[in-house]
């Protein structure tokens, strides 16, 4: 209830398009635990007006490496058998873009992609790229997670953004008001 817009990436979009839309995901990650909850968490977020933004292209391989087969895959289409998305695509990105270009402040927690081989660093790349951008501009942004503080630090951003934790868990605990 404290957000306008989330942008839902990497491993566990695959799991909510599955759930959503019936969409075959291949190989990709999916979480049958977390699925039990998407109808729950998209029911509350139309409910409070909250955008969620899913992808609706992909970068695919049949391997989980750069040496597979990578093709560019799109919501309409199933992702092909014994392929798996390790990126968002151009048009996901285009999505993404705008989005954070209208948003004040910014709480990213999890890649876009498998950013640590080339491949598939584009959706992650832009991303920080973007949040760069906007808060430069004055969005306050915050970077919590392993995976994401990495990229923060691979991409050489961590004085870019206002804060940038290796804590991911703790930092959404702290949003929640946890102690």
């Amino acid at each position: 209830n404290k957000v306008d817009k989330i942008i839902i990436g990497g491993g566990m979009a695959y799991t909510f398009l599955k759930v959503n839309s019936g969409m075959e995901i291949g190989t990709s990650l999916y979480d049958p635990e977390g699925a039990k909850i998407v109808p729950e968490i998209m029911e509350k977020a139309a409910k409070l007006g909250v955008e969620i933004i899913l992808p609706v292209d992909f970068i695919i391989s049949n391997k989980f490496g750069e040496d597979g087969e990578i093709k560019e895959a799109k919501l309409i289409m199933n992702m092909l058998n014994g392929f798996l998305g390790l990126d968002i695509g151009p048009k996901s990105i285009e999505l993404n873009d705008a989005a954070l270009a209208k948003s004040k402040t910014i709480v990213w927690n999890g890649p876009m992609g498998v950013f640590e081989m080339g491949a598939f660093e584009a959706g992650t790349k832009r991303m920080m790229d973007k949040i760069v951008e906007v808060t430069a501009a004055g969005a306050i942004s915050v970077i919590g997670g392993g995976d994401t503080a990495t990229a923060c630090k691979n991409y050489d951003t961590e004085d870019k953004v206002t804060h940038c934790s290796t804590g991911g868990g703790a930092s959404l605990e702290l949003l929640e008001g946890k102690d």
